[in-house]
Order: C-alpha cells, then structure tokens, then sequence
C-alpha cells in the first residue's frame, strides 16, 4: 500500500456507502454478501468482513437474525430547540417550552429516587461523595417516540423536606428547576450546558430504540444559585435522528 492509501477495506466500504447515498442501495435492500463483496471486489474474506463491520459501527446497515445484514432506512434528522429559560404564565417545564415553537406533541415519564453521590455526581454539585441527592431519571417522547433521555441530580442540602423535593410531585411537580428552586426562595441565575458526542451505552440505545454502536449527543447541563449548583443532568439525545439547535439573546 503506498503512501496516503486508504486500506481496502476503507475503499471498498466507501464504494458501498456510496451506493447506498445515492440509492443503488436503497433502503430495506440485502448488503451483498460477504462471498459477493469479496468477488466483486477482488478482495479477501476479512477485508470484505471488515468493510461490512464499517457500515454497521455507522449505522448505514442493521444485521437481522438469520436473514442477513440490509440497509437501514436514515431518517431526516429533526430539531431539539435549546433557547434557555423563558418565564410564563402557567410555569410550563423547559422541555415543553423548547418544543412547542415546532408542535411537537411532547410527553414524558420520569422516576425519583434518594441516593448517595458518587465522585462524579458529587464533584458536579460541589458536594462530598456519599451525601443525599434526588436523582430523577426521565424518558422524553415525541409522538410517543423515544427521543431524549435526561438523569438529574438534586443536593437534598438544598430542597430535602421541601414541597419541591420531588421534581414531579406536589404543587410545582413538573414546573422546571428555576420555578421550582424560586419556591423555596433559590434564585437560579446561571445554566451551562457542555455538548458531547460518544457511542451509546447498551441501555440508552435500547430506551432510545437504537442499534449497538450508535452515537448519542450528551449535554452536561448544571444549574447555579450565586455560584453555586443546584442542580446537573446529563441529556442524552440519538445524534442520527436529532439536531440540537442553539437559539441565545445576545447581550
């Protein structure tokens, strides 16, 4: 192989991407086997192996048990609005906020539980390992389609034995972390988001209806009252059928 050549395995799997961008290989159609790429090609057993493991760690094919590896139909990416936290009438969480302007018919279902932070959730929070947070694990659903997945965490120093200690529950359940921190006199008056990108964890990809190997955008979201957090959440979205778009005020 000289110098700036692609190993043949890249080469052919370039060739078969090709073929099914522009629709040689359509949707639904059987990949050609691995004997097939391999004659077509001129290539040998492993190299048409590998290609074929290329398509798949990108998502273009799908294998299905005892009938063969097809190509996956790519859906037409949509948007996820992040604009940041605007006040209205009725307190409406962040997600249906940031959904409504495309009429998404957002839904969600979400489950709380005390536990100990560990180091990382404790190092986020500017808490000691071990103390008391509420985490809160939600699955978002557009059109009662997985689309997000989100795990929060809450110092309980801060809301334990207030009405808002359960995110979803009592007066202000479902009102959104800035509404519900302001009920018990925390003024939020700073978020930072991180975005992210790495291949989906096995139960992600299964809640999100992906396949292994499938990469997922992460946002590290943290919530600050005068410096100090009080509340992070990792957000996990499927990047093969979702954008994040950022629409901030400039200042």
């Amino acid at each position: 192989m000289t110098f700036g050549e692609q190993p043949a395995y890249l080469r052919v799997a370039g060739d078969l991407r090709k073929k099914i961008a522009d629709g040689s290989l359509p949707p639904h159609t059987r990949l050609p086997s691995q004997a097939r790429i391999r004659e077509e090609y001129g290539v040998s057993d492993t190299v048409a192996l590998e290609a074929r493991k290329v398509l798949m760690a990108e998502g273009l094919v799908e294998g299905r048990s005892g009938s063969g590896t097809y190509v996956r139909e790519r859906p037409v990416p949509r948007k996820i609005a992040r604009t940041g936290y605007r006040a209205v009438n009725g307190g409406s969480t962040p997600f249906r906020q940031e959904q409504a302007a495309d009429g998404v018919r957002g839904t969600w279902e979400s489950r709380s539980e005390q536990i100990e932070a560990n180091a990382a959730v404790a190092e986020r929070l500017g808490i000691r390992v071990g103390d008391r947070v509420m985490c809160t694990k939600y699955v978002f659903r557009d059109a009662g389609e997985a689309m997000m997945l989100s795990t929060s965490w809450e110092p309980l120093a801060v809301t334990g034995r207030t009405p808002v200690m359960l995110p979803e529950e009592g007066p202000l359940g479902g009102c959104g972390v800035v509404d519900r921190m302001a009920a018990i006199d925390v003024v939020v008056d700073n978020v930072a988001e991180e975005v992210g990108a790495r291949p989906g964890l096995a139960e992600e990809l299964t809640a999100l209806g992906g396949v292994p190997g499938h990469v997922v955008i992460v946002v590290h979201r943290t919530y600050y009252a005068s410096g100090r957090p009080v509340e992070a959440a990792d957000i996990v979205v499927p990047a093969d059928r979702y954008r994040i778009a950022y629409h901030l005020p400039v200042r």
